[in-house]
């Protein structure tokens, strides 16, 4: 039986999980509506991973920019259900916990059409994360939940999913083994900053924790000019603009000589300079996950993670804006020697396939 499947996306992470997904759906034979919605625009934030990773060109882009959570969420919800009520979709795929995952899955929702959740079951238990509302929200919207590790479906069974739920292993896994081998003969970032592999630190920050809050930020900050290090610290376009929001007190070109800032990178060379990096220091869950793969020691600069499995013998540790525990940790952290399978073996795209496939099947046979 041929889906029609319309999927949603509109950010940086969401285009790195759902390009593999994407491809083998049209393998398949089966017909995909997607749908952009330009909650990340510029090109390093959007067009280079469509480009890098061979994305579809989007069937829509609604164009939605920058704005507040309630603006950006209203808009797009507005937007994706015209969309669906033109397509009818046999199913909407969402992805992740950002405002284009809300709108999508209430869309999805108030107009009956079954949606499937791709990371379905994360928790931080932090509710000051608008993204922790989103995947809330959103798992309770869904008909499917694609769970990336047992403990995102150890979540959904203690607040009462009893259907739906499907351990399928992580998507960004999957995209890790297929692309990094691509990144290493393509990138020539490493050469272009000249870099010593195992000779610096790779650094991102974009949380509204750390980016809305400037003794966070100061915080973070000052920690890097102490570490002392080569950094290398790609900076989000939202990020920049706050860091020269302080430049009175913490003037980055005086007090962080050891830092190199550059504009966004593309996945590709994402995925070179984190794997050559003696540590990382993020406050990204995909970069967190990303570190665990390729063995690269991590410093979570949040006050919690959602991916727990990470902290399983000291491949991450989370230290919040705390200055003094970023200095020390960047200095002590090291390769530990096991990592446990938590993220699945590799064929998350092919789990979650079959599982869209028979869940439309038996919904036809009813």
């Amino acid at each position: 039986m041929i889906m029609k499947v319309a999927t949603i996306i509109g950010a940086r992470p969401q285009f790195i999980k759902s390009a593999l997904v994407s491809k083998a759906l049209r393998k398949a034979g089966h017909q995909e509506f997607l749908i952009h919605t330009g909650q990340h625009y510029d090109y390093e934030m959007s067009q280079v991973f469509f480009d890098e990773l061979a994305i579809p060109e989007p069937d829509v882009n609604i164009g939605i920019g920058s704005g507040s959570h309630g603006r950006q969420t209203g808009e797009m919800l507005t937007r994706i259900e015209e969309m669906l009520t033109a397509e009818e979709p046999d199913l909407v795929l969402v992805y992740g916990d950002t405002n284009s995952t809300l709108a999508g899955a209430l869309a999805a929702c108030k107009m009956h059409i079954p949606l499937a959740h791709v990371e379905a079951g994360l928790r931080s238990f932090n509710r000051h994360m608008p993204e922790e509302h989103n995947r809330v929200l959103t798992d309770h919207c869904s008909d499917l939940l694609l769970c990336p590790t047992q403990t995102a479906v150890d979540n959904l069974s203690r607040e009462g999913f009893d259907q739906g739920v499907c351990l399928v292993g992580d998507t960004m896994y999957d995209a890790v083994l297929h692309f990094a081998a691509i990144a290493h003969e393509q990138s020539q970032i490493i050469q272009d900053l000249r870099l010593e592999p195992r000779g610096y630190l790779l650094a991102t920050i974009h949380r509204p924790y750390n980016t809305d809050i400037p003794e966070n930020l100061r915080n973070i900050l000052t920690a890097f000019s102490e570490i002392g290090e080569p950094i290398v610290f790609p900076v989000h376009p939202r990020t920049q603009k706050k860091i020269a929001e302080l430049n009175g007190t913490c003037n980055v070109e005086r007090d962080m000589r050891n830092v190199k800032i550059i504009d966004p990178v593309g996945y590709l060379d994402m995925l070179v300079i984190e794997r050559n990096a003696r540590a990382i220091l993020t406050d990204s869950g995909g970069i967190q996950k990303e570190a665990y793969f390729f063995g690269v020691p991590c410093i979570t600069l949040r006050p919690e993670t959602e991916w727990i499995e990470t902290l399983d013998g000291g491949w991450n540790v989370v230290v919040g804006s705390n200055r003094s525990l970023i200095v020390q940790e960047a200095s002590k952290m090291k390769a530990s020697q096991t990592r446990r399978g938590a993220f699945g073996d590799g064929h998350a795209v092919e789990n979650i396939l079959h599982k869209l496939e028979n869940f439309i099947l038996e919904r036809s046979s009813t």
